[in-house]
């Protein structure tokens, strides 16, 4: 699971506000644009992104790996015609490309992650959106980082007490039934702790968030994120 990584990084250094504006430009552009030549320069930039913030491409792969099964299974799935020939070549190529789009934004948003420390994303959302709006946007931003590594976790142990026990021997559709109604009984009974947890540390609509501020670094940096906006009208 990709979480924050504390480290001395060019991405680390970065203000999250600037590191936010960035991933918008990026992805309104990804969706923009759809030639090779463009995905070519967006490969590029990921690549440049990786890098900033000394994110393992190996590691980010696995952590996405069943997200990157769906986007390697939707070309095949576009292409298929039920009718001579068969296959939509066009229609194949074109989704390849739609799901290699997806996979460099899911790529820049592990630069994000792994570079930005929870309350970080939570403070810069709410100082970039005033009022209510950016205060359940930013508690719920930072519930989800939270609470997702540990759904996870207890996924992955149901799994390892069901292969201990030879579940592995029983039919797919009753494994993923089982690992279903158990994962599901464990989300709600965490949801329910965690309510409790929030209600006896007096939770706080408008806590003490960090103090932010723009370094020199930023200001390239979000000029090159409004470049990034604008080339979706051009």
């Amino acid at each position: 699971m990709l979480t924050f990584e504390p480290d001395e990084t060019l991405a680390h250094r970065l203000d999250p506000r600037t590191k936010l504006a960035v991933q918008i430009g990026f992805a309104a552009t990804a969706l923009a644009h759809t030639t090779p030549r463009a995905l070519l320069v967006l490969s590029a930039l990921t690549a440049i992104a990786l890098v900033a913030a000394n994110v393992s491409l190996r590691r980010t792969l696995v952590a996405y790996r069943f997200a990157l099964l769906i986007l390697a299974l939707a070309p095949l799935i576009a292409g298929v015609a039920f009718g001579p020939p068969w296959i939509d070549r066009s229609d194949a190529v074109a989704s390849g490309l739609a799901s290699y789009r997806v996979l460099l934004i899911l790529l820049v948003s592990a630069a994000y992650v792994r570079s930005t420390p929870i309350r970080d994303s939570r403070a810069a959302i709410q100082r970039t959106i005033p009022g209510k709006p950016g205060q359940i946007l930013g508690v719920g931003v930072g519930l989800v980082f939270r609470f997702l590594p540990v759904l996870r976790s207890d996924l992955r142990t149901i799994r390892e007490a069901m292969a201990a026990r030879l579940g592995t021997e029983r039919g797919a559709v009753d494994r993923a039934g089982t690992v279903a109604v158990l994962g599901l009984t464990r989300a709600f009974n965490r949801a329910d702790r965690l309510s409790l947890a929030l209600q006896a540390r007096c939770f706080a609509w408008n806590p003490t968030l960090p103090p932010l501020s723009f370094s020199r670094a930023d200001y390239p940096v979000l000029a090159f994120a409004v470049v990034l906006a604008l080339s979706t009208f051009y």
